[in-house]
């Protein structure tokens, strides 16, 4: 059964003309976060007249959030039902995570390694700020720092529309991502597994990057799949 969200209620304001681009992009960080940190679950209602509250946005500058976050893969529509948070079989996850490691395992091959040096500064400065809110349990801080790191990885690839590709991808599964995110253990596995890349990136040991590549992907998926099996049915593709 869908769930309705509760959102809490801010006075509507819009300046003529509508809301600056800027209001709409914050909105939809702030929706893309509360999705990601589990704050809103797959299946769960996004109703306009909520969102019109705690934005103060009127209802079209609401619907254009929406839209993007469906292009973003965040929400979808349901006939008879309206927008909610978007669920994935376990199919979709499945397939969704094999395409990405199959992308960024074959980034890591075009990644120069080992890595110039102010490339790995640039890592370890991100890595830095990914340790830093690991240890303040600021689970916001994590995902955006985490999101940093990654696509500062990948933008060392060769490739660049192998690049974009992998962006694309990595955006899909965010709703996925709170399924580790929200375990302090994945967090650290996490946070280990980056220091395990910069230091691979490092030395040149190009082979133990594309394993952490490949590796990195399991929690989010295996944890995604186990906390949400009640939306499967009896099989794996329903």
């Amino acid at each position: 059964m869908a769930r309705t969200v509760a959102v809490p209620s801010a006075a509507p304001t819009e300046s003529v003309g509508g809301p600056p681009a800027a209001d709409l992009m914050s909105a939809v960080r702030e929706l893309e976060e509360d999705i990601v940190l589990g704050r809103l679950h797959p299946r769960e209602r996004l109703i306009e007249d909520d969102l019109m509250r705690r934005f103060g946005l009127k209802r079209h500058a609401v619907r254009s959030v929406l839209a993007e976050l469906a292009l973003l893969g965040l929400v979808e529509r349901r006939k008879n039902i309206g927008c909610e948070v978007r669920a994935f079989t376990a199919r979709e996850v499945a397939d969704l995570y094999q395409v990405r490691e199959l992308l960024e395992t074959e980034a890591a091959r075009h990644v120069p390694c080992p890595l110039p040096a102010d490339r790995v500064q640039e890592l370890i400065a991100i890595q830095r700020e990914h340790d830093a809110a690991v240890a303040a349990l600021d689970p916001r801080a994590v995902f955006r720092a985490n999101v940093r790191f990654h696509e500062a990885l990948f933008a060392c690839c060769e490739n660049r529309v192998l690049h974009r590709a992998i962006g694309e991808y990595a955006r899909q599964t965010h709703p996925i991502r709170f399924s580790s995110l929200g375990d302090a253990r994945y967090r650290e596995r996490a946070r280990q597994e980056h220091w395990a890349m910069i230091e691979a990136l490092k030395t040149g040991r190009r082979d133990d990057l594309i394993r952490l590549c490949r590796e990195h992907l399991a929690p989010s998926r295996d944890a995604y799949l186990a906390m949400n099996s009640h939306l499967y049915g009896r099989g794996p593709a329903s």
